[in-house]
């Protein structure tokens, strides 16, 4: 039986499971085609979706199917393309973030869409992880008061396994990880703000891993294959990809358009594993401790001594490790807006403009960290998106 909504799979990665929960976030929804340039990933494919037609590229799988949606988990660098000829194919695309490895190359994804009209979602599934919804309505409640500064620093303490043993440790694939890692945190960061980065300053430095010279090639491998949970230190780590040039630790500093400021710091060698955020508002602060379910978020709206435990206190739910729960949420907003229209939590623009941070901040701490301006999106795009239920508004 044809499903309602013929739904492909671009990319057979790790990022491809996201497809199994395709059913679940759309009743009517199934994966009918995947496609995969590798032999070893047409073989996941196939295992992860039986009875789905099997694709050598995305290309032939347009030729020969008549889906009507399309996720796109390939690697960063092939974003850009990919989803133009999706979107011109008439086909909706849910896209991995980041939206692409350059500026230049998500707006033209971006203007693609505009002059295509064709849905266009970019799964940045952290904004519904409930550690965020909960901060999120700290801050819509006024908890806090006016939201003045930002702070987040994101303890990424699988990097060597996760970031350093295939492309990612190649800036000529993931351009930063700023992009691949960090632009969940900088597109939360304009979300608690409320408004978007218009000048930036990083720092950073490739300070561990680029001293490792155990490296080899991992073809086919998937992240299971290689991820060694009892290495440390991480100067230990071994079989790390021959290109290693991106920075493993990173600062950036972002003066926002609504006068917020904002810092973030991402370091690939630490023993754990989680993202701490701070907000300041006129009124009080939050912060987090821990990301998933048993973690708090605390509250500090009087003033005293240092306490632990702030004023108030916050339960984190969803799920206890990982993000299922928020990819679900993302597949289901995605859906719903492609058949329904419904608006989305979730903009385009501002997945634009979390590329936008991250590739200038790269930019700045590649040149002796010079302050950069962040140029802002056409208006055609901005009016687009509006108009489609995804508007500017970084809130």
């Amino acid at each position: 039986m044809t499903p309602d909504l013929p739904v492909a799979v671009v990319g057979a990665g790790d990022r491809a499971e996201l497809g199994t929960h395709v059913a679940q976030a759309w009743p009517s929804a199934r994966v009918t085609a995947v496609a995969d340039t590798t032999p070893a990933g047409r073989d996941r494919a196939a295992a992860l979706f039986p009875g789905a037609a099997v694709f050598a590229d995305h290309r032939d799988l347009l030729a020969g199917t008549g889906v009507r949606a399309a996720l796109v988990t390939t690697p960063d660098d092939t974003h850009a393309g990919i989803a133009v000829d999706l979107l011109r194919a008439g086909v909706a695309v849910y896209l991995e973030k980041p939206l692409a490895t350059t500026l230049a190359d998500a707006d033209r994804v971006l203007a693609t869409a505009t002059a295509t009209g064709t849905p266009l979602y970019v799964g940045h599934n952290l904004r519904h992880a409930d550690v965020v919804r909960t901060m999120k309505g700290i801050v819509d409640r006024g908890e806090i008061g006016e939201v003045k500064a930002v702070w987040v620093r994101h303890f990424v303490g699988h990097g060597g396994d996760y970031y350093f043993k295939d492309w990612h440790a190649d800036r000529r694939r993931t351009g930063t990880l700023l992009l691949q890692k960090g632009s969940h945190d900088l597109d939360v960061v304009h979300h608690l703000a409320g408004g978007y980065t218009r000048r930036v300053v990083g720092m950073g430095d490739l300070v561990v891993y680029g001293a490792i010279t155990d490296r080899r090639e991992r073809a086919g491998e998937a992240v299971p294959d290689r991820f060694t949970a009892g290495t440390w230190p991480p100067a230990a780590q071994t079989g790390l990809n021959p290109v290693v040039d991106v920075e493993d630790l990173s600062m950036v500093l972002m003066g926002l358009d609504n006068g917020v400021q904002a810092s973030y710091q991402q370091c690939h060698f630490t023993p754990d594993y989680w993202r701490n955020y701070t907000v300041i508002g006129t009124e009080g602060r939050l912060e987090n401790f821990g990301d998933t379910a048993g973690g708090v978020v605390r509250v500090w709206d009087r003033r005293h001594e240092w306490t632990a435990t702030g004023d108030r206190e916050h339960p984190i739910g969803g799920v206890s490790s990982g993000h299922d729960d928020a990819d679900l949420a993302t597949l289901a907003e995605f859906f719903a807006h492609v058949v329904e229209g419904s608006p989305t939590l979730v903009s385009p623009v501002a997945a634009r403009e979390a590329v936008a941070t991250g590739v200038l901040a790269a930019r700045s701490l590649r040149s002796g960290s010079v302050p950069l301006t962040v140029p802002d999106p056409p208006d055609d795009v901005v009016r687009h998106f509006a108009r489609a239920g995804a508007g500017r508004a970084a809130g």
